[in-house]
């Protein structure tokens, strides 16, 4: 009888255990969500990309704008904006989702001439801090996710007060490049806030000067850097010329040439609602384009291999977790859908969601 006892007592033990080694069970990792949209293919290629019977969740929602999605690798946690909400959010499968900073953008007095107050694009720096690009304020600013604090690093060109910045990437070599429409003023264009006669594209360099590298396009929008960063891609948002830009940098920076990347003229003329707006790219150069009637998905030579249909406008996409789930920022809410090739900046994937 006393054998028995001892042998139970080993056994409860053990799985005592073995119960306080193993990993905590996160129940919201297994959550449900709630599936939209639909994968249309253009040409077979896509199958192997993404599959087409894949299962596009709809993981948060009740944004007026949700945009500029960014995962953060060191937390596991998706960040996100909410323009005219003047919100960021902070999203994981473990957590679910949470205000992050409110104001994500502009703090001060309200102020009537402002459109879109909160804050627009994100990109993440090598030592964890958060490149922002805050439309209410209408600046580019550093966000330090551990204190919230912001530190402004560009908020004029030749004496004049920045539009509304919108979009904003990170070379390796410390210069940024940033979008800068005047989508957050009232009036956009006819703005009296106003100050730049142009809506431009310009890369900001690591000694706090503001370079102008495009002013001829009227409403430019998201950007991206190709794998070996010695291309640049700027959407542009307007109805009457969507397409996307190419600019072929030299190793300063400076742009040596640039062409039409892609046109969206026969999706606006078919009446898709959406415009070329925020992209990424997968570590082979493949280009995921938030576009007229979804996300494209394109390969390095701008072929459409297919769509990512939400049922509603995608803003902005970033890959994430283990970097092969691609997040998307869809008007009021924000989806996921797990791909084939891995996002740029994730060569080594970790296998795990979050």
């Amino acid at each position: 009888m006393r054998h028995h006892v001892l042998q139970s007592a080993l056994v409860a033990t053990l799985l005592a255990a073995a119960t306080a080694c193993a990993p905590a069970v996160d129940p919201a990792a297994t959550h449900a969500y709630p599936t939209v949209g639909r994968i249309t293919v253009y040409d077979d290629a896509l199958r192997a990309i993404v599959a087409p019977d894949a299962r596009i969740e709809r993981i948060a929602e009740g944004f007026t704008w949700s945009e500029g999605p960014l995962w953060m690798q060191d937390g596991h946690y998706l960040l996100f904006n909410d323009v005219p909400g003047n919100t960021m959010y902070r999203w994981s499968s473990r957590d679910g989702l949470a205000v992050f900073l409110k104001p994500s953008g502009y703090g001060g007095a309200e102020l009537d001439g402002l459109r879109e107050a909160g804050a627009n694009g994100l990109d993440v720096e090598p030592a964890g801090t958060v490149l922002l690009a805050d439309s209410g304020s209408r600046l580019i600013a550093r966000l330090d996710p551990a204190t919230k604090q912001k530190t402004t690093l560009a908020a004029t060109y030749q004496g004049k007060r920045l539009n509304s910045p919108n979009d904003v990437i990170r070379h390796r070599n410390g210069s940024v490049y940033f979008t800068d429409p005047p989508y957050g003023l009232k009036g956009i264009d006819e703005s009296p806030l106003k100050e730049q006669p142009v809506n431009g594209v310009y890369r900001l360099d690591r000694d706090g000067s503001v370079h102008l590298i495009e002013g001829g396009l009227r409403f430019p929008n998201g950007v991206a850097l190709s794998p070996d960063e010695h291309t640049l891609y700027v959407a542009n948002s307007d109805e009457k010329h969507p397409v996307w830009m190419a600019y072929r940098l030299d190793d300063r920076g400076d742009v040596l040439d640039r062409r039409v990347l892609a046109d969206a003229s026969d999706l606006v003329a078919a009446g898709a609602s959406g415009a070329p707006d925020g992209l990424c790219l997968s570590s082979d150069g493949h280009l995921f384009a938030s576009a007229p009637g979804g996300l494209l998905v394109m390969d390095a030579n701008c072929k459409r291999l297919g769509l990512i249909e939400t049922g509603s406008r995608v803003s902005n996409c970033a890959f994430g977790d283990d970097g092969h789930t691609l997040y998307l920022t869809s008007h009021s809410f924000v989806a996921r859908v797990r791909v084939a090739v891995t996002g740029l900046g994730f060569q080594r994937p970790t296998g795990n969601r979050d």
